[in-house]
């Protein structure tokens, strides 16, 4: 019993430590909003092959392999939106966590959107590229 209490604490404690290191995130309908405002940018970092399932319809696509290669998908788009605030998103939130992290220590305004699913879920506009 010792030892289930001990396994529930460490695999809660893993979670929680996970969702703060993640950094902030916001939900699909306030990025639609932020995005609608002007004041942001979304950006769907899925890589090539998953963009033929559907994208938002405002996102920029840049993708996070590029992202940690030769960024040459990302150049333009960071230079053109420095002053605003960079919204990620990818399939399920994971890779857009760490996506906005670096982009985060790099100076950047970033905040995590978490996966597509939650975009078409909240019944927001999706295009094909």
């Amino acid at each position: 019993m010792k030892t289930i209490l001990i396994l529930v604490l460490l695999i809660a404690v893993f979670f929680v430590v996970k969702r703060v290191l993640a950094g902030p995130s916001i939900n699909a309908s306030e990025a639609a909003s932020r995005v609608a405002a002007g004041s942001a940018v979304l950006i769907d970092v899925r890589e090539p092959d998953e963009w033929k399932n559907g994208v938002a319809e405002p996102a920029l696509l840049c993708s996070f392999s590029n992202l940690r290669g030769a960024r040459d998908q990302w150049k333009a788009v960071l230079e053109a939106n420095r002053d605003k605030e960079l919204i990620v998103y990818c399939a399920s939130g994971a890779r857009s966590g760490v996506a906005a992290d670096m982009l985060r220590r790099e100076g950047f305004r970033v905040v995590n959107a978490g996966g597509f699913g939650g975009w078409r879920s909240a019944g927001l506009p999706v295009r094909q590229p």
